[in-house]
């Protein structure tokens, strides 16, 4: 289902909420355990750097994970992410919860995954997005996928094409160019 970025753009026109999964798309999916078993991810600065961005310019963020992390919910917090629903092994209730609470249409919504558990918040979603290293079955039945793996980069590609496609991009990267 893979589609072209100009009709990727026109689904993000309509974009109100992004919502990411976790472990694979805002991490690189490994699960990084120290010899207690507690749990370390690493997350990319330049992905959070855009989710800043896209809340700056009023574009809602939530995640969903089907894990629990401290890290995750530590993350979150300091992005200013809100919606944060963890240990969802079946996204979709979540997700639907959020569309009442937020008061938005499934169209208003892009959601990013990389595995076939995202599936069926990708079919519901107005813009579903594979990471570039997600599952065969997510990259084809994404509307778009992205140039850059999950955790390296992805989240930020996504930001940025929903900032560009309402016409917030250049505002947002003004204050860095200026001067």
């Amino acid at each position: 289902m893979s589609s072209s970025r100009e009709e990727a753009l026109r689904r993000a026109r309509a974009v109100r909420l992004v919502v990411f999964d976790v472990d694979g798309v805002l991490t690189d999916g490994g699960l990084h355990l120290d010899e207690r078993g507690h749990e370390h991810k690493v997350f990319h600065s330049r992905d959070g750097h855009g989710m800043k961005m896209l809340l700056e310019a009023g574009v809602g963020i939530a995640v969903i994970s089907g894990r629990v992390s401290e890290a995750v919910a530590h993350r979150m917090a300091g992005l200013g992410v809100r919606h944060v629903h963890q240990g969802c092994r079946d996204k979709l209730p979540a997700y639907q919860a959020l569309l009442e609470e937020l008061d938005l249409r499934p169209e208003q919504t892009a959601y990013v995954g990389d595995d076939v558990v995202d599936l069926p918040v990708m079919r519901r979603a107005g813009l579903a997005v594979a990471v570039a290293d997600a599952h065969p079955l997510v990259r084809e039945r994404a509307h778009w996928c992205t140039a850059l793996p999950g955790g390296r980069g992805a989240a930020r590609e996504v930001c940025e094409l929903v900032l560009e496609a309402r016409g917030l991009l250049g505002a947002a990267l003004a204050p860095y160019l200026e001067g």
